[in-house]
């Protein structure tokens, strides 16, 4: 993953990553309620399956989207300013941004 690499020497952020990670590869999560009791930074910004991970400690958002067979997909990572000039930290500008990239 790009966002690990470029940030190599922060050991503390390699290791939250790395816990996302290993939390949605070994979750059966099959509810919205069950991933935020596992994962509170964890916002469902669409019903198709779509979360933001919110890794606060480094201002670092990650939206994953899971799909019908529970396999889970990154489709973008950036730093929360990123997250804010991408998504204007707006529903209906995430939607759009999903729409025009071809994900709902």
């Amino acid at each position: 993953m790009r966002l690990k690499n470029k940030n190599r020497g922060n050991v503390k952020l390699i290791k939250a990553i790395d816990k996302l990670i290993s939390d949605i590869e070994n979750s059966d999560w099959n509810s919205q309620i069950e991933i935020k009791k596992e994962r509170p930074d964890a916002d469902s910004i669409h019903s198709n399956g779509f979360y933001f991970f919110n890794i606060s400690n480094y201002r670092t958002m990650i939206l994953v989207v899971f799909d019908y067979d529970k396999y889970a997909r990154i489709i973008w990572v950036g730093s929360h300013k990123k997250y804010i000039l991408t998504f204007k930290n707006n529903r209906n500008t995430i939607k759009k941004w999903l729409r025009d990239n071809e994900w709902i």
